[in-house]
């Protein structure tokens, strides 16, 4: 061998390392929802390193940040947030990480919100007020699917103007995943035909959008606000409407205390159903479209005429 060659492979390989690292470097994100990591992976697909700072099983309003979330925001380049006061803890955490060149996605900007107000039937009790309400509206859109075709947008639109030249790539992985989602609706709305009586109780106000694009009728909320309990006239309010419009079906949520939802079915005589409004936290339930399809199956076979 000549003896010059092992310099020539040496050099060969200088210029070649740093070039394949850059081409694998993938674009840090970082989500605050489970189901926005799996949003952005299905966009971003190998291009992208995704992590999300809740798994599924915590309630996305009352979640605390540890200190691994503070060091993964300061080393991302995206952070994807739904916004509309939904993430309260979000603004500290960012402000403290200190990342100047952090670009937040707010995937809730475009889509109207829905006021929060309690069914008609339920003004008569007290404990309901403007406080214990969303100012900006109700935040939980993602339960409409046609309210998520909107948040992929803006998640595809940050990811192409970031790279450019993955823009087909991104394009495509959008088009395929919203194919996805109108299969999923067509399905589902021929099961829905069925149900005649589709009024619900659910457990906080997590389920308008969800019951708006599937045509649930929902006639009263548990809680008004995560982290405070009803009182009792509230509960006894909810029985006699329950009791009153034969409501068959109470929902709980796993994220949440399900010791009321579940004495107030037995007391009414309602059935239980479990249904989650985040991806993860019910066997069946581990990404958007089998959680979606999990709770209108769960609920059309509770509604059922038996």
């Amino acid at each position: 061998m000549h003896p010059r060659f092992p310099k020539y492979i040496f050099f060969i390989l200088l210029l070649i390392i740093p070039a394949n690292a850059i081409a694998s470097e993938k674009m840090k994100i970082v989500t605050s929802l489970s189901l926005l990591k799996e949003f952005a992976d299905k966009i971003g697909g190998e291009r992208v390193e995704v992590k999300s700072l809740m798994t599924g099983f915590e309630s996305e309003h009352s979640y605390t940040p540890k200190p691994s979330d503070l060091l993964s925001v300061m080393e991302a380049k995206v952070f994807i947030q739904i916004g509309a006061g939904l993430e309260v803890w979000v603004d500290s955490l960012v402000r403290n990480a200190g990342n100047k060149r952090l670009i937040i996605v707010t995937t809730s900007e475009g889509i109207p919100l829905l006021k929060e107000t309690e069914p008609a039937q339920n003004n008569d009790n007290p404990d309901i007020s403007d406080r214990d309400k969303h100012k900006l509206g109700n935040p939980h859109i993602w339960l409409d699917p046609e309210n998520t075709k909107i948040m992929l947008k803006r998640i595809t639109d940050t990811i192409i103007k970031l790279d450019p030249n993955g823009k087909e790539y991104y394009l495509g992985n959008q088009a395929g995943y919203i194919r996805e989602i109108d299969n999923m609706q067509k399905l589902l709305s021929q099961e829905i035909k069925q149900i005649r009586d589709r009024k619900i109780i659910t457990h906080h106000q997590a389920w308008p959008y969800f019951a708006r694009r599937f045509g649930f009728t929902i006639t009263g909320n548990i809680i008004r606000q995560v982290g405070s309990e009803p009182s009792a006239r509230h509960l006894a309010g909810l029985a006699r409407i329950i009791k009153k419009q034969k409501i068959k079906v109470i929902v709980s949520e796993p994220q949440l205390n399900q010791k009321i939802p579940k004495a107030l079915a037995e007391e009414t005589g309602a059935r239980l159903v479990t249904l989650t409004p985040i991806p993860g936290a019910i066997p069946g339930t581990e990404d958007y479209l089998s959680m979606i399809t999990y709770n209108v199956n769960q609920l059309v076979e509770a509604l059922q005429d038996r």
